[in-house]
């Protein structure tokens, strides 16, 4: 193994094991499930160990297997520890056949050579949407295929807005949201809340306001950027959100929206069930950006990689357990099956609307989402990251304005990357 690749295994593993946990991703926490190899054995790796071998999940990887002729030993990981096993691994050489992995470390083991390329592998990517695809792109190639995608929105209380006068429809700008909550907080109601708390998941909700108002994140300083962080932080002091958004986990948030004292919250794909079931009528709407229209997300989701082996002969059955899993009925069925992951072509995306018509506002906004290492940004993303929630967690709690703590951010951000 290269040194280049030693490096940035062992560098990469304690930034990536803090910042990408939990970020929409459909993973939560478990043990990994014993597996055996024997002849005509293939190994999958997947971050759904609350999917257990009798699971619907289990028996469709299985019969992937099946279909290519040979038996799948599967195990599964918490998100977290995959994503430090896929590199350790790729490392020592001992890598799975395939492995599912959480999107933002893909460039990541892409970029210590242990992937095969799709192109090498056979596989075609043309039909899978360019903003979901690119989460698995560096330096011109491509080295996964998404199984779907989830994201981020606005979910709402529909008896709040009535009482305040507010049409969800009518909000499309950063100026007509504010205006909704200060018609909320009029009614006697809470406006919004959302995750501020200082890890990834406060980068990932505050990226759609980032991303939103125009800004890059290779420029955490830009007048774009302050203006974002400008918005959150004076929702605060209006008292237009809560305090505890500082220290709101994605899963705190959610909570507080139940007790049916908020008029928004910023939460994901992966509560649609939840909100069916509240003690109250939900609706949602994608977060808008600034000037008007839909505001780019940040996608959650797996993608299907193929680590390189010493037995190159193996990729061909690995291939075709890749394109088993990735169908466009293989994208609804996982769609479902994590509740709800967006199918990452037209076709799929069709078929599942078929079935879930009220799921068109979760469409477009993955359609208008982006891959957190888009932009070739790979491996400096934790570390830009880390930065950006630092930066938020300073303008919140009063500690710095905006433009002072995006300002330092900046700086450590482009020392630490040498960019």
């Amino acid at each position: 193994m290269s040194k280049k690749f030693t490096q940035i295994a062992i560098a990469t593993v304690g930034a990536l094991s803090l910042a990408l946990a939990a970020t929409g991703c459909s993973g939560t926490t478990g043990q990994a499930t014993a597996s055996q190899e024997g002849g005509g054995s293939f190994t999958v790796w997947d971050p759904y160990p609350q999917h257990e071998a009798s699971s619907a999940w289990a028996k469709r990887i299985d019969k992937c297997g099946q279909e290519a002729g040979v038996t799948i030993a599967r195990t599964a990981y918490d998100t977290q520890a995959l994503t430090n096993q896929a590199l350790l691994a790729a490392q020592e050489g001992k890598s799975a056949d395939v492995i599912l992995l959480d999107n933002p470390a893909v460039s990541t083991l892409a970029e210590t050579g242990a992937l095969v390329d799709m192109k090498t592998a056979g596989l075609d990517t043309s039909a899978i949407e360019p903003n979901l695809l690119a989460a698995g792109e560096l330096d011109g190639e491509t080295f996964g295929i998404p199984v779907g995608a989830n994201t981020l929105a606005l979910y709402y209380n529909k008896d709040i807005l009535a009482q305040a006068g507010v049409d969800p429809a009518s909000i499309t700008s950063w100026d007509s949201l504010t205006a909704a909550l200060q018609s909320i907080k009029g009614s006697g109601h809470k406006g919004i809340t959302f995750a501020g708390i200082g890890t990834e998941e406060g980068s990932f909700q505050f990226l759609p306001f980032f991303w939103g108002s125009g800004a890059k994140l290779s420029a955490l300083d830009s007048t774009e950027a302050v203006s974002a962080l400008d918005l959150w932080s004076s929702w605060v002091k209006d008292g237009l959100a809560p305090n505890s958004v500082i220290n709101n986990s994605q899963n705190t948030t959610w909570e507080e929206f139940l007790t049916g004292d908020f008029g928004f919250v910023v939460n994901g794909t992966w509560q649609v069930n939840s909100a069916a079931k509240a003690g109250f009528a939900t609706g949602y709407i994608p977060i808008p950006s600034k000037a008007g229209g839909v505001a780019p997300a940040p996608t959650g989701g797996e993608f299907l990689l193929m680590p390189v082996q010493k037995d190159e002969s193996r990729y061909a059955t690995s291939t075709k357990i890749v394109e088993c899993m990735s169908t466009t009925e293989g994208q609804v069925e996982t769609a479902n099956t994590f509740a709800y992951y967006i199918p990452a072509t037209v076709p799929g995306q069709e078929l599942l609307l078929k079935e879930h018509p009220e799921l068109k506002v979760w469409v477009e906004a993955v359609n208008e989402a982006k891959g957190r290492t888009s932009d070739n940004l790979g491996t400096d993303y934790p570390v830009i990251s880390e930065q950006l929630w630092t930066a938020v967690q300073n303008s919140l709690s009063g500690a710095q304005s905006s433009q002072d703590a995006l300002k330092a951010a900046q700086q450590k951000a482009a020392a630490a990357t040498g960019k």
